[in-house]
């Protein structure tokens, strides 16, 4: 076809013959799997990850959280994310963060830990080991209202209301941190929360009247 250059063997990639280009990226590939198996052998069976922990982590195990102030021990996979041990394996179940996209990109499953907001589908329970969980249930109740919560009624800052709680939990950890924002801080603590029904007018009016009580 007319404007396609044609990719005939022998032609030279950058002054190399794509036979030479070819192998180098086999040799690349080669390289990094012996460095790979090289240093874990240099370590054993151990394999360092994330959370501190030197020793590969399977099957079933039991560990604390403390979620909203109380210990709860849950048995787990090490797998399993912070948002599917609160939902599915706590007794009784933490269910105020939603499992929507399970991809980190609509924020309905945010929580508070140590104070900062998180997507809960993102974060291995594990690793939340030792830390404060706040979920939406611990920053206020039905009959013990957060400032957020009371101004994200008063100005209809919920329709459907299933993505609120991740909303509240945002909003919650920005006035904890600034408890003076402007309207830009507010939309920037948000950016990562998604309302289908497009009550975005009224949420960034609860985050800014909570912010003056």
């Amino acid at each position: 076809m007319s404007g396609e250059k044609e990719n005939k063997p022998g032609n030279d990639i950058g002054g190399v013959s794509r036979r030479k280009f070819l192998q180098g990226v086999g040799a690349v590939g080669v390289g990094a799997l012996v460095a790979e198996t090289s240093l874990r052998g240099a370590a054993g069976d151990d394999v360092i990850n994330p959370s501190g922990n030197s020793k590969i982590i399977s099957g079933a195990t039991e560990i604390t959280l403390n979620v909203n102030s109380k210990d709860c021990k849950v048995t787990i996979e090490p797998r399993t994310t912070l948002l599917g041990a609160l939902r599915d394996h706590l007794t009784p179940a933490v269910t105020g963060p939603k499992l929507v996209c399970d991809m980190g990109t609509c924020g309905a499953c945010t929580v508070l830990l140590d104070d900062k907001a998180v997507y809960g589908c993102l974060v291995l329970a594990i690793d939340a080991v030792g830390k404060k969980i706040t979920t939406v249930e611990g920053i206020g109740s039905s009959g013990a209202l957060s400032s957020v919560q009371e101004q994200m009624v008063e100005h209809d800052g919920l329709m459907c209301g299933f993505c609120t709680p991740g909303f509240i939990t945002s909003i919650t950890a920005l006035l904890q941190e600034n408890p003076h924002p402007t309207d830009d801080d507010v939309r920037q603590a948000c950016k990562g929360n998604f309302c289908r029904c497009g009550a975005y007018d009224g949420i960034i009016k609860a985050a800014l009247a909570a912010a003056q009580k």
